[in-house]
């Protein structure tokens, strides 16, 4: 017996994660973007990474036709860019309102981001509504400041010691 729905999600509310928006470009789609929260390291050699895109989400076609992406781990200051970037707002209007620059991989860097993760596709695996896409990492930028979270269906910052 598996658990019901509501509880599932009632119960990852209680994981505080980190908050990125996963870019690509490609020639069919143009630039795309939207807020991930599921993202994580998958190994150190070589560097890969894994996101997971809803089935639904037009970012992950964009993803498939380019077979690369961009990882931007937001800064504790990107609230407006999480939302912006999380739905509401045609894909053009999202990278009009927001800094950011081609990678080396053609996926969007945005330029504000704590840090961001360039990858081409290694593997995508589905798994129930969801692709697993496990990406080779080709280039990283690293910036200083303070991460955003989201814990509990809300925007957290770290609190400093």
């Amino acid at each position: 017996m598996t658990v019901n729905v509501d509880d599932f999600k009632q119960a990852l509310q209680l994981w505080a994660s980190g908050v990125t928006v996963v870019t690509t470009r490609s020639e069919k789609f143009g630039t795309q973007g939207m807020t991930v929260t599921a993202f994580s390291s998958v190994s150190v050699e070589p560097p890969q990474i894994l996101v997971c895109i809803n089935d639904r989400a037009d970012t992950g076609e964009g993803i498939h036709e380019s077979q690369c992406f961009a990882v931007n781990v937001l800064a504790a200051d990107q609230q407006e860019v999480s939302n912006q970037f999380a739905g509401g707002s045609s894909q053009q209007q999202r990278f009009e309102n927001t800094a950011w620059q081609p990678g080396v991989t053609g996926a969007p860097i945005l330029s504000d981001s704590l840090m961001s993760l360039e990858c081409t596709v290694v593997d995508k695996v589905r798994a129930g509504t969801h692709w697993i896409i496990i990406g080779a990492v080709q280039h990283c930028v690293c910036r200083s400041g303070e991460p955003i979270l989201y814990y509990r269906g809300a925007y957290r910052q770290l609190a400093l010691a």
